[in-house]
């Protein structure tokens, strides 16, 4: 007896194993303390560098920048009847004193910031560290800003220094160029990690004083030209401090303001 031949059920052919998945970093993953840091961009060369000075200039004219330079100017002009006092009283010749502010003259000169700025710029690139190589593109940017700022002024105002030695007082270069790198550090590597370079600026502007080669005014206005520059190249849409010094009785503090930016 044969048997009948079953019937088969066509074969289905099975659904094809998923591919693999590949692992992509969302945006929600970017760590909270990266957050508010300046993106990296995809290039740090020479060119970068001059094409985000370009920029930079443009961006000069905002309503943050002239309302910072506004109150800084204000500061400038509250101080200045207490000029002549207050450098009287910086004025102290003692061994001691003088070796503590001996330093600040060379940190705060431009070719001293600009040899650190382009190290840094330097060995970030050799070293294929971009987040450096950023760090040091935009300390030049800043420091070549604020000259764009600062010479013209002192052209303009040729107020006398303390000392009688030429009329290039105001504002003051060494604050100006001092306060603009803390704020580009602030803004690279968070507030924590600035109180150093803001200490720093505060003590090269203090110097100015007790080297006679500055009035409070000349610091206070320099500090908020810095803090301009520094914020400008470093302007991504977020929100960031503007600090700077200011007079109270007896000697100086260190004033911050929160600015809020829109990314428009």
């Amino acid at each position: 007896m044969v048997a009948a031949p079953s019937a088969q059920s066509p074969q289905v052919p099975s659904d094809p194993a998923p591919p693999a998945q590949t692992e992509q970093r969302a945006p929600q993953d970017v760590k909270p303390e990266d957050a508010d840091k300046p993106p990296t961009p995809a290039h740090t060369g020479v060119r970068a560098i001059f094409i985000g000075l370009k920029d930079d200039i443009t961006h000069l004219p905002s309503k943050q920048n002239v309302m910072t330079a506004a109150i800084g100017g204000g500061l400038a002009l509250g101080t200045h009847p207490f000029d002549d006092e207050l450098n009287a009283r910086s004025l102290n010749q003692s061994d001691f004193v003088n070796t503590i502010f001996a330093p600040a003259k060379y940190y705060g000169n431009t070719p001293e910031q600009m040899g650190l700025s382009i190290g840094a710029w330097v060995l970030g690139r050799v070293l294929d560290k971009p987040k450096l190589s950023h760090l040091g593109m935009d300390l030049l940017r800043a420091q070549a800003l604020t000259e764009m700022m600062i010479e013209p002024i002192k052209l303009v105002a040729r107020r006398e220094r303390p000392d009688g030695s030429n009329h290039m007082s105001f504002p003051s270069g060494h604050a100006a160029i001092t306060f603009a790198a803390a704020a580009v550090i602030e803004r690279h590597l968070g507030w924590k990690n600035s109180i150093i370079a803001y200490g720093i600026a505060s003590y090269v502007a203090t110097s100015r004083l007790h080297d006679n080669q500055h009035y409070l005014s000349d610091v206070v206005f320099g500090a908020a030209v810095g803090s301009i520059a520094g914020r400008t190249v470093t302007l991504h849409g977020r929100d960031t401090w503007t600090l700077g010094p200011m007079a109270v009785p007896g000697g100086m503090m260190v004033g911050a303001s929160k600015n809020f930016h829109s990314e428009n």
